[in-house]
């Protein structure tokens, strides 16, 4: 598929808040805003409320002295919990998983040191399009525009190397140092994160946050954001070419993508899949998207290593609509897919391009979707060529007693763990693979980090998941080398009372990178992982842990850990041979491999 005729495109949203399932969670206010006191006519009771108002109910920090003043009037929301964390990556990567799933997150940290720090979540948040809003406390306002050089920095008299570098990761910076426009720019901030979809900045100087200002005199009023509306025009000539592309095929199948979140649309494609009768694949970054139950979902589209008998219908279809695809080198399996763009149509967040023919802007795609269900025939040819050819998966061939255990008879059993009451993370690694094939019961949450794919992303992110989410039993699949990337954080779930099962992996090393270029750097040192739950467990709170190596001992902690410690975190350490991969790695990581690899073009 040549990936240059994918566009960086951002979509719009009316709706403030908003989860990536498509509901809207809607500002409430039958409330009249009403003055209030002066000693609450703050900045920093402004952003709280403002957060509140947003959807917005946990924030994730580390303290810091530029932004300790701003933490007490944040904490002084009663609607506003704050969930101190050990380090700010993983504050930043709780927001990520906060935002996945409550469609916003927050997390507040202090100038420079802490904000080079959370950098690399933020730029993860914004390679999956999530509304996340980072929050520095910076520097005193009387020291901008003097040749002090302050403690925090890189020693020179310039304040603007922490803007600088968050200008690449995010669509949206407030440096506020000013009182009079302090009101103005938070709401921009926010109301930019929202209608992008993307993080954004706000510095906010450390001896602001307490001062009253009349623009704060007043409950803030809702935002009213501007909706983006599709050209009618574009829209009804993007539906007509589609239709006719469609409609002459003789065997048509839909892919969804990351993309769907972002555009609000999983409904609205899941509604074109049961109006037209065509089989709809996902590709892997877009799992958990769209229900997988339903009738006509044939599994994971991912080249070489999609979900048995998937690629073949989709590479063989004469026509294929995308639905908010990306195609980068991990997803298209370092650039092999057996795809045709003459065959397919791209739908992106607010266009779409067809064929080799016309590209039509300014048409969003959940109007394009909805429409486009109206106008195509009924044709379940595909679906039924897929329903000759499929065979049931085998089942991992029955373990022997007290046998080692290995990966796909662990993996049986997290299946069985699956409902509507649980949620599912994937770490970067082998567990992308194994998570993949697992199937979704309706309701059953799915998230992982695919096009940043940053080892060490899920401890974070299911500690941001689970605080979002309580009634739901987050299940965790992490690899050894990525715990030793963010393993504090697990303290942080403990302090918060969270109830999740970590499955910690324990294969010796980086596996995902073995398979793709093996070398001594990705062996690791071993740790006693359930001792170092234990000790930062340390008495305090709800915690059991256990270390599994066959499958009667991986059972019987299932049951525990589901049954008498349901209320507890569930820390399962999985003792695993250090070859003992999916396949689908195995493949993947060859074709990385050879991606990667490729020498030179002669100039």
């Amino acid at each position: 598929m040549n990936t240059n005729i994918l566009g960086d495109c951002k979509s719009g949203n009316s709706d403030v808040g908003c989860p990536p399932n498509g509901t809207v969670s809607v500002i409430k206010n039958s409330v009249p805003a009403t003055a209030i006191t002066s000693s609450d006519a703050t900045l920093g009771r402004h952003l709280a409320r403002r957060l509140v108002q947003v959807g917005v109910k946990d924030v994730f920090s580390v303290p810091g002295d530029f932004n300790l003043t701003l933490l007490d009037h944040l904490i002084a929301e009663p609607q506003l919990k704050n969930v101190g964390c050990c380090n700010e990556l993983n504050a930043g990567y709780a927001a990520d998983g906060y935002a996945r799933c409550r469609g916003v997150g927050a997390c507040v940290v202090t100038f420079t040191v802490g904000g080079l720090s959370v950098i690399n979540a933020i730029a993860g948040a914004y390679s999956e399009n999530l509304p996340l809003i980072c929050i520095v406390g910076g520097p005193n306002t009387n020291d901008f525009g003097t040749n002090r050089i302050l403690h925090h920095t890189i020693g020179l008299p310039d304040f603007s190397q922490e803007l600088r570098c968050f200008q690449t990761v995010t669509c949206y910076q407030a440096v506020v140092n000013n009182i009079e426009d302090a009101h103005e720019m938070i709401d921009t901030a926010i109301s930019t994160c929202l209608k992008e979809s993307k993080p954004v900045y706000i510095s906010i100087s450390c001896n602001l946050p307490g001062i009253p200002h009349p623009t704060f005199s007043r409950e803030p009023v809702p935002f009213s954001l501007s909706p983006k509306l599709s050209n009618k025009m574009g829209l009804e000539a993007a539906v007509e070419a589609a239709a006719e592309f469609l409609n002459k095929a003789v065997k048509p199948v839909m892919v969804g993508g990351p993309k769907l979140r972002v555009a609000k649309a999983c409904d609205a494609f899941v509604e074109l899949a049961d109006s037209c009768g065509y089989p709809f694949a996902v590709m892997p970054s877009a799992k958990g998207l769209v229900p997988e139950h339903h009738p006509h979902f044939i599994g994971t589209f991912w080249g070489a290593v999609s979900t048995a008998f998937c690629a073949e219908i989709v590479e063989s279809a004469d026509a294929y609509l995308f639905a908010g695809p990306i195609f980068n080198d991990y997803s298209s399996v370092g650039y092999s897919l057996l795809l045709k763009k003459e065959k397919a149509i791209l739908v992106l967040p607010d266009r779409v391009v067809i064929s080799n023919g016309p590209t039509f802007g300014c048409v969003l795609m959940m109007d394009f979707l909805k429409e486009l269900a109206k106008r195509l025939k009924h044709n379940n040819t595909a679906y039924e060529n897929y329903s000759r050819i499929f065979v049931p998966d085998g089942k991992p061939l029955k373990a022997e007693p007290r046998e080692p255990l290995r990966v796909n008879v662990l993996f049986k059993h997290v299946q069985d763990m699956l409902s509507s009451e649980t949620a599912v993370i994937a770490e970067t690694g082998d567990s992308w693979f194994n998570c993949q094939k697992l199937k979704l019961p309706k309701g059953c949450g799915y998230e992982f980090q695919m096009q940043y794919g940053s080892i060490g992303w899920s401890v974070g992110a299911t500690l941001g998941y689970a605080q979002a989410v309580p009634e739901k039993r987050v299940i965790s699949c992490i690899g050894d080398g990525s715990f030793q990337v963010t393993a504090q954080d697990v303290s942080t779930m403990l302090r918060n009372e969270q109830k999740s099962i970590i499955f910690l992996i324990n294969n010796g090393g980086y596996t995902i990178e073995v398979e793709i270029h093996d070398g001594p750097y990705n062996v690791i040192k071993n740790w006693n992982y359930t001792g170092l739950v234990d000790a930062i467990h340390n008495g305090e709170g709800k915690c059991w842990t256990t270390k599994v190596t066959c499958e009667e001992e991986l059972v019987e902690a299932i049951q525990t850990a589901t049954g008498v410690k349901k209320d507890c975190l569930c820390f399962i350490e999985v003792i695993v041979h250090k070859d003992d991969t999916s396949k689908e790695l195995l493949e993947w990581g060859s074709r990385v491999c050879a991606a990667n690899g490729r020498p030179p073009n002669p100039q």
